[in-house]
Parts: structure tokens; C-alpha cells; sequence
């Protein structure tokens, strides 16, 4: 597992490719929403700020594995103090960052486990492609299925968003 600190060089490619300068600040985890988004209080904040966890992309929690991997995230995350590496908006306006607990990468724990798949970025594999194979290879959380496990992109192109198919 890695520390923030390895996460400097990446943080700093954020920042190259126009992102946003990565700012690193602490913050207290009050709600998990699922296995890829947080709201969390920044120290000396009340407001909560809804935060989705760079690198990764976790099952809905209405297809096969959602609730487990909201469930993991609970166990990593929830009423955790941690530590935010803050990279700005994602395409879709979201706040995006990198998140520690007690010197754990979550979002590289969450893919280790099999919970959650590692993000592609349009030019990379993203930072967790490697945990993804080796979980993938151990049958891990969502990879232990007999049948092959449907990433959440293919899952929504073919279901739509959760909230969609829930009323929620």
C-alpha cells in the first residue's frame, strides 16, 4: 500500500496536465455515498464537501458488488480523520482527490481488495492498474464471480445510473 507521499509525482503530473495545483489538507469522513464518493469536513470547516476518489471507479450500489464495495469504504473511511490530496474538478464538475487514512492509500485499498476497478485515463492505465491484474488474478471482491464481473461504465451504458433504476 502506499503512503501520500508517493502520491507527490502523480499530484504534480495533475498540475502539468492543467488540472489544478494539488492542494493536501485534512478533513473528517462523516457519510460514505458508495465505493468511490465521500462527503467529508474540511478541518476547521462545518460545510461538508463531496468528494470523489481519484484513480478508481467502484461498482454502482444497485449492480452486483455495489453495496460490498460502499461497505469497504465504510470500514476504511467513515468517521476517519484523513488526509485529502485535493485535484479540483473531474470532467464532470466533480471535486476530486486522493485520499489517506492513517497512511493508506483508500483508493489504492479499495482496487488491492477488489472493490472497486482502477480508473483509465485517456492517456493512462491510472495509478491502480496493477492492483486491478493482481486482484483480477486472486478472484478478489468483485473479480470473484464465476462469470466476468461488468465494470461500472458498461453497467451504466446498459442500465443507466442506480438512481434511475431506484427512484432514489
Amino acid at each position: 500500500m502506499k503512503s501520500l507521499r508517493a502520491w507527490g509525482v502523480a499530484a504534480s503530473l495533475f498540475g502539468a496536465c492543467g488540472l489544478h495545483a494539488a492542494e493536501t489538507w485534512p478533513a473528517w469522513v462523516s457519510w460514505v455515498m458508495d465505493g468511490d464518493t465521500v462527503l467529508l469536513v474540511r478541518q476547521g470547516q462545518s460545510e461538508p464537501v463531496k468528494l470523489r476518489i481519484d484513480g478508481i471507479d467502484a461498482p454502482e450500489t444497485c449492480q452486483p458488488g455495489g453495496m460490498a464495495s460502499r461497505d469497504a469504504m465504510i470500514r476504511l473511511t467513515l468517521r476517519k480523520s484523513v488526509l485529502v490530496t485535493d485535484l479540483g474538478l473531474d470532467n464532470y464538475g466533480r471535486q476530486l482527490g486522493r485520499v489517506s487514512v492513517d497512511g493508506i492509500d483508500v483508493g489504492g485499498e479499495m482496487v488491492r481488495s477488489g472493490m472497486a476497478w482502477a480508473y483509465h485515463f485517456r492517456t493512462s492505465r491510472g495509478p491502480y492498474a496493477a492492483l486491478q491484474r493482481e486482484a483480477q488474478k486472486q478472484k478478489k471482491g468483485v473479480f470473484s464471480a464465476s462469470e466476468a464481473a461488468m465494470s461500472p461504465p458498461v453497467f451504466r451504458r446498459f442500465h443507466g445510473a442506480c438512481q434511475a433504476n431506484t427512484g432514489q
